[in-house]
């Protein structure tokens, strides 16, 4: 059974070509980057040059890249970084609808260390309100974390204008921007943005590396203490083939934009206009007209999203789920619970997320199978539009 993979945003192929660069520094290159002979000396001209790259993709200095574990481990660090170098400020300002890399720990020092946290809304299809954003934002902020583009829904947020007002107001503004990079164009020489987070292996690196970007100048505190790795600013070893792997996938995500933003959103438009068009009771989630070109998010009314991926699975079909079974209890995802999503709908809500090695001929496949998964579910489903939802869709609404 052939693996049609529409689960990019949760984790991407690693690109061959970038399985190739890495592949020497396992077995035949493996010196260590800061030892002074030139045996571990060319690794580290090696690691130079994947910072050059993370660096051109940016549009930034390679200095101010500081190469981490993931994506969580960078939003940790710039998020804790600005509360210590400024002690005297206690407020923080983020979404509801971030990943859990920021808020969890923004739940965590909040309720822990005492800290103020603002948690911005958003409306019936995912975008914030810039009024309230702007009220939010205070001199007494330590920083603002805002997401560039949303892991569920896909939708782009204005983060060039929020990271130009937080600017006006002295305040450090953060960005994670795990799915955006290499999916839309990034110039931090021309945004007043402070910290940026990425992880390799939403790009075809390999899982284990990330980077953080800070912007020169910008008071920082290391989370990790040790050793003079990257600048003293992330003790520990370095990854060099993971280093070398993001590098390299850096290079090929700029190379392959105009594709991200052409083929694949090609792809991804026809599966999710078949989708809607074939299966009644289904919507789209998010911003139809400001999303990354490769996620579509869809509910569809009256089934479980487990039961959808159990279903395609058995196909060979891969997708994510909007909701999440916990403790013996469904839990409706936050995103789609902070836009409201209704509870018989949210909770049948399924992630496609295409990149370039996905095809024509699997989009047709799922298009063609769907269909009759969703109607087989719905004939086993307890309630359906003409059916009130379960008493437990209260807690969803309130």
């Amino acid at each position: 059974m052939n693996t049609i993979y529409m689960d990019n945003n949760a984790t991407t192929q690693v690109d061959p070509a970038v399985f190739e660069e890495m592949q020497p520094y396992f077995t035949e290159l493996y010196g260590n980057p800061s030892s002074m002979h030139r045996f571990g000396g060319q690794v580290g001209q090696k690691l130079k040059e994947a910072r050059e790259r993370v660096a051109t993709l940016l549009n930034c200095d390679p200095a101010e890249i500081i190469f981490t574990s993931c994506g969580s481990e960078s939003d940790n660090t710039a998020i804790r970084s600005a509360l210590k170098a400024q002690p005297e400020k206690r407020r923080i300002v983020t979404t509801r609808v971030e990943h859990p890399a920021v808020l969890s720990l923004c739940k965590y020092l909040e309720k822990k260390e005492g800290y103020t946290v603002t948690y911005l809304g958003t409306d019936e299809h995912g975008r914030l309100d810039m009024d309230e954003y702007k009220a939010a934002v205070t001199p007494d902020t330590a920083i603002v974390s805002i997401m560039w583009a949303n892991n569920e829904t896909g939708n782009i947020h204005p983060i060039e204008e929020m990271a130009k007002i937080a600017k006006d107001k002295g305040v450090i503004f953060h960005t994670d921007a795990v799915q955006a990079v290499g999916k839309v164009p990034i110039d931090l020489e021309a945004m007043p943005i402070d910290m940026l987070s990425l992880s390799g292996h939403k790009l075809h690196a390999p899982k284990g590396v990330g980077a953080l970007f800070v912007r020169k100048r910008l008071p920082f505190r290391p989370f990790l203490i040790g050793g003079h790795q990257e600048g003293s600013r992330r003790a520990g070893t370095e990854n060099t083939t993971g280093i070398i792997a993001l590098g390299k996938a850096c290079q090929l995500a700029q190379e392959n934009m105009e594709e991200e933003n052409t083929r694949v959103r090609t792809l991804r438009d026809k599966l999710e206009k078949g989708i809607l068009t074939t299966i009644p009771d289904s919507i789209l989630n998010g911003d139809k007209d400001n999303r990354l070109p490769n996620t579509a998010n869809i509910s569809f009314g009256y089934v479980e999203g487990e039961a959808i991926l159990l279903m395609m699975d058995q196909l060979g079909i891969c997708a994510s789920s909007g909701s999440a079974c916990t403790s013996g209890s469904l839990e409706p995802s936050h995103v789609l619970r902070a836009m409201g999503v209704p509870f018989t709908f949210a909770h049948g809500s399924i992630r496609f997320s295409l990149s370039r090695f996905n095809t024509e001929e699997e989009v047709d496949f799922v298009l063609g199978a769907l269909p009759k998964i969703i109607e087989n579910l719905r004939k086993l489903s307890p309630f359906s539009a003409d059916k009130e939802a379960p008493a437990c869709a209260k807690s969803f609404s309130e």
